[in-house]
């Protein structure tokens, strides 16, 4: 076997290493460390969608000596490969990007501590994202949740802790309805691998009889995992968790954690279930119409939000409303628009999370409108950079945003329902409104001069290199998903291709 094929393992094992080791270092060899490793394992994921783009061909690792259908498989393809290959990048940019925050939003002593969940949290991402079998998934998941409550409970204020049992809570309660729907596919298939379950679920599928019993399995694993990505109306833990969370947490909660709960949902739509099967059940419509209302909701709660961390948040309730939208149309189209917005949406995010506290820093750490204003002239990188996220989320030409709205349409125009597709094209007309009016009277806002001493001006401490570096991978990443969407959009077709 080609060494390359032990590279997807080794991410994971690598990590899980990683995060013991940092429980032993101090908080400054741990932030290097962390910084280092997820460096090289940047270099390995892109070697793996080399290697596949190469031969044309997905690759499965077997782990020990018992084959499919009995042993346990790691499977990796162009579309795994890509999508493990954007966390990482957005993992290295929150961890260099929101450094400063870490230390000043917990005690020196604990900060290792906080770099051993990230490490751990970087394993989850990393099996979730290769592995073919769901109840390794559903492990996982619940290191991804535990992970997540600590990186969110380690600001050691009293509504953090707060929002962190209320999101512990939920996400529990997104577990359980989960590994309840796996228990009833496992009853049914009598299979954990996914391509030896779609199989027997597709033969299953035939009977009439058997067709209410996979749906209600399907749907309660799609509850769960809706619940754990605050898609509507499951988003009301999402202004508390994001607002109050340290920016690194924050940006790595709303750009990778709930991105990659989205992306196990793909997977077994996708590889368990089987495209033709999911045409067949109502859930694809109920995601639709949940969806859309997402998209509009949470973009009028962000245009009422007086907050600019809880204006943020609410506008991610919309953005998971996008993906739900795409898996709501379905087929292959749809599906691409739903993978191309989790990229677009991840990079955009963290983006606006980094930026968001050092322009409060320079206003009195106050994140209220009314505080905020001229901001951007004291902060000139904090303004630049917001502006870019902001003018991303409207549907800017250039930016990510916009190339994903462009997606949704192709997906809308490609049901040949014209219904649907009159319902997504208002949806998009009227969240790319509401987008523009908040964003936009922020951006006005962080330009308009507070007073006449207020002037651009170098905020008390400079932006440090690591910081420019982030906001310069981030900003590169959403360009080059607006101006080669193309690229992006033929590599996550031809991963679609091979993901059954």
């Amino acid at each position: 076997m080609e060494i390359i094929k032990n590279i997807p393992l080794f991410t994971i094992v690598l990590s899980l290493f990683s995060g013991v080791l940092c429980f032993m270092l101090k908080g400054k060899a741990a932030k290097r460390y962390t910084v280092c490793y997820e460096g090289v394992l940047i270099i390995l994921v892109s070697l793996v969608l080399y290697y596949t783009l190469r031969t044309r061909s997905s690759f499965t690792y077997v782990m020990g000596e018992f084959p499919a259908p009995w042993g346990n498989e790691i499977r990796a393809g162009v579309l795994e490969a890509l999508i493990a290959l954007a966390f990482l990048i957005i993992m290295f940019s929150s961890v260099i990007g929101g450094y400063r925050f870490i230390l000043t939003d917990m005690d020196e002593s604990k900060v290792n501590l906080y770099y051993t969940l990230v490490n751990l949290m970087t394993a989850a991402l990393m099996a979730l994202v290769w592995t073919n079998d769901i109840f390794t998934g559903y492990v996982f998941l619940e290191i991804l949740t535990l992970t997540s409550c600590g990186i969110l409970i380690v600001r050691e204020i009293g509504r953090t802790t707060l929002a962190a049992v209320r999101y512990m809570i939920l996400n529990l309660l997104g577990s359980g309805l989960f590994l309840l729907g796996v228990v009833l596919l496992y009853d049914l298939t009598g299979h954990l691998l996914m391509v030896p379950m779609q199989q027997t679920i597709t033969e299953l599928a035939r009977d009439p009889k058997i067709v209410p019993v996979l749906t209600m399995a399907i749907g309660i694993i799609t509850i769960g995992l809706c619940i754990k990505s605050g898609l509507f109306p499951f988003h009301f833990w999402m202004p508390d968790t994001y607002g109050w969370a340290s920016p690194t947490s924050a940006a790595i909660l709303s750009s990778l954690v709930s991105k990659a709960y989205i992306f196990l949902l793909i997977k077994i739509y996708y590889r368990v279930v089987g495209s033709w099967v999911m045409q067949a059940m109502p859930i694809r419509d109920i995601l639709f119409v949940l969806g859309i209302g997402g998209i509009i909701i949470g973009s009028v709660q962000a245009m009422h939000a007086n907050n600019l961390n809880r204006m943020v948040a609410f506008s991610s309730a919309a953005q998971v409303g996008y993906i739900f939208m795409g898996l709501g149309l379905g087929g292959h189209y749809g599906y691409t628009a739903a993978i191309f917005h989790i990229l677009a949406h991840a990079v955009t995010k963290s983006m606006l999370f980094l930026t968001t506290p050092r322009l409060a820093a320079v206003s009195d750490e106050s994140l209220l409108f009314s505080n905020l204003q001229g901001s951007g002239l004291r902060d000139r990188h904090a303004g630049i950079f917001f502006t870019v996220g902001a003018l991303s989320m409207i549907g800017i030409p250039v930016f990510a945003g916009f190339s994903s709205k462009i997606q949704f349409g192709i997906a809308a125009i490609s049901t040949h329902s014209d219904w649907r597709m009159i319902i997504v094209m208002l949806a998009l007309a009227v969240s790319s409104m509401l987008n523009a009016l908040y964003f936009i009277r922020f951006i006005i806002r962080i330009y308009t001069q507070k007073d006449e001493n207020d002037r651009t001006v170098p905020m008390g401490r400079k932006s440090v290199p690591s910081y420019l570096v982030s906001m310069g991978l981030l900003t590169a990443g959403n360009l080059m998903l607006g101006l080669f969407s193309g690229v992006i959009v033929n590599l996550i077709r031809q991963g679609l291709g091979m993901f059954g």
